[in-house]
Protein backbone atom coordinates (compact mmCIF):
# COMPACT_ATOMS: atom_id res chain seq x y z
CA UNK A 1 0.00 0.00 0.00
CA UNK A 2 1.35 3.41 -0.97
CA UNK A 3 1.53 6.05 1.72
CA UNK A 4 -0.57 9.04 0.73
CA UNK A 5 1.12 12.38 1.26
CA UNK A 6 -1.20 15.11 2.44
CA UNK A 7 -1.31 18.68 1.18
CA UNK A 8 -1.32 20.82 4.35
CA UNK A 9 -2.27 24.12 2.72
CA UNK A 10 -4.85 25.50 5.20
CA UNK A 11 -7.15 27.01 2.53
CA UNK A 12 -6.52 25.10 -0.69
CA UNK A 13 -5.13 21.84 0.68
CA UNK A 14 -6.16 18.24 1.06
CA UNK A 15 -5.69 16.89 4.58
CA UNK A 16 -7.76 15.31 7.31
CA UNK A 17 -6.33 14.87 10.80
CA UNK A 18 -9.68 14.72 12.63
CA UNK A 19 -13.11 16.38 12.53
CA UNK A 20 -11.70 19.62 13.91
CA UNK A 21 -8.46 19.68 11.94
CA UNK A 22 -9.05 19.28 8.22
CA UNK A 23 -8.83 21.31 5.05
CA UNK A 24 -12.04 23.07 3.91
CA UNK A 25 -12.08 20.82 0.82
CA UNK A 26 -13.31 17.95 3.03
CA UNK A 27 -16.58 19.67 3.89
CA UNK A 28 -17.03 22.75 1.68
CA UNK A 29 -18.52 22.20 -1.77
CA UNK A 30 -16.79 25.16 -3.44
CA UNK A 31 -13.52 24.39 -1.64
CA UNK A 32 -13.65 20.80 -2.94
CA UNK A 33 -14.39 21.96 -6.48
CA UNK A 34 -11.63 24.60 -6.41
CA UNK A 35 -9.14 22.15 -4.95
CA UNK A 36 -9.84 19.36 -7.46
CA UNK A 37 -9.94 21.55 -10.56
CA UNK A 38 -6.91 23.69 -9.65
CA UNK A 39 -4.68 21.26 -7.78
CA UNK A 40 -1.17 21.21 -9.19
CA UNK A 41 0.33 19.70 -6.05
CA UNK A 42 -0.21 16.66 -3.82
CA UNK A 43 -3.57 14.91 -3.73
CA UNK A 44 -6.42 14.19 -6.12
CA UNK A 45 -7.09 16.35 -9.16
CA UNK A 46 -9.79 16.54 -11.81
CA UNK A 47 -11.49 18.49 -14.56
CA UNK A 48 -14.98 19.73 -15.37
CA UNK A 49 -16.75 17.35 -17.72
CA UNK A 50 -20.09 17.15 -19.44
CA UNK A 51 -22.67 14.78 -18.03
CA UNK A 52 -22.13 12.39 -20.95
CA UNK A 53 -18.44 11.95 -19.97
CA UNK A 54 -18.80 10.99 -16.32
CA UNK A 55 -17.43 7.79 -14.84
CA UNK A 56 -17.83 5.85 -11.61
CA UNK A 57 -15.87 7.65 -8.87
CA UNK A 58 -16.45 11.13 -10.28
CA UNK A 59 -18.13 13.95 -8.33
CA UNK A 60 -21.50 15.57 -9.04
CA UNK A 61 -22.27 18.89 -7.34
CA UNK A 62 -25.76 20.32 -6.98
CA UNK A 63 -27.00 23.90 -6.76
CA UNK A 64 -30.43 24.20 -5.20
CA UNK A 65 -30.84 27.91 -5.98
CA UNK A 66 -29.20 27.87 -9.42
CA UNK A 67 -26.19 29.92 -8.28
CA UNK A 68 -24.40 28.39 -5.29
CA UNK A 69 -23.29 24.77 -5.36
CA UNK A 70 -24.14 23.28 -2.00
CA UNK A 71 -23.97 19.47 -2.17
CA UNK A 72 -21.36 16.98 -3.41
CA UNK A 73 -22.22 13.44 -4.46
CA UNK A 74 -20.00 10.52 -5.47
CA UNK A 75 -21.03 8.72 -8.65
CA UNK A 76 -21.20 4.98 -7.94
CA UNK A 77 -22.94 3.65 -11.06
CA UNK A 78 -23.49 4.94 -14.58
CA UNK A 79 -26.27 3.03 -16.33
CA UNK A 80 -26.89 5.78 -18.88
CA UNK A 81 -24.90 9.05 -18.69
CA UNK A 82 -27.33 10.88 -20.98
CA UNK A 83 -30.23 10.88 -18.48
CA UNK A 84 -30.07 11.81 -14.80
CA UNK A 85 -32.11 8.75 -13.84
CA UNK A 86 -29.26 6.62 -15.23
CA UNK A 87 -26.67 8.14 -12.89
CA UNK A 88 -26.50 6.66 -9.36
CA UNK A 89 -24.75 8.31 -6.43
CA UNK A 90 -23.66 7.85 -2.84
CA UNK A 91 -24.23 10.64 -0.33
CA UNK A 92 -23.71 11.03 3.39
CA UNK A 93 -26.04 13.90 4.28
CA UNK A 94 -29.05 11.58 4.13
CA UNK A 95 -27.14 8.30 3.86
CA UNK A 96 -27.82 7.13 0.32
CA UNK A 97 -26.24 4.54 -1.93
CA UNK A 98 -27.10 3.81 -5.57
CA UNK A 99 -29.70 6.59 -5.52
CA UNK A 100 -30.59 8.25 -8.81
CA UNK A 101 -29.54 11.88 -9.14
CA UNK A 102 -32.98 12.51 -10.66
CA UNK A 103 -34.48 12.00 -7.18
CA UNK A 104 -32.95 15.30 -6.05
CA UNK A 105 -34.70 18.64 -6.56
CA UNK A 106 -32.04 21.06 -7.84
CA UNK A 107 -31.57 23.95 -10.27
CA UNK A 108 -28.06 23.29 -11.59
CA UNK A 109 -25.51 20.47 -11.67
CA UNK A 110 -21.83 20.15 -12.53
CA UNK A 111 -19.53 17.16 -12.81
CA UNK A 112 -15.84 16.73 -11.96
CA UNK A 113 -13.94 13.81 -13.46
CA UNK A 114 -11.15 12.67 -11.17
CA UNK A 115 -8.03 12.18 -13.26
CA UNK A 116 -5.61 10.89 -10.64
CA UNK A 117 -3.67 11.49 -7.44
CA UNK A 118 -0.23 13.06 -7.07
CA UNK A 119 2.08 11.77 -4.32
CA UNK A 120 5.23 13.89 -4.26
Amino acid sequence: MAIQTMNYNKVNGWFYIDGNNKSPSWSGVEFLYNFLTNNGSVGPYGIDVKQSNIEVGDIAQLSFDGFTFAHSLIIVNVENPFVLSGIKIASHTFDSFNKSISEYDFENIRFVHLQGVRNY
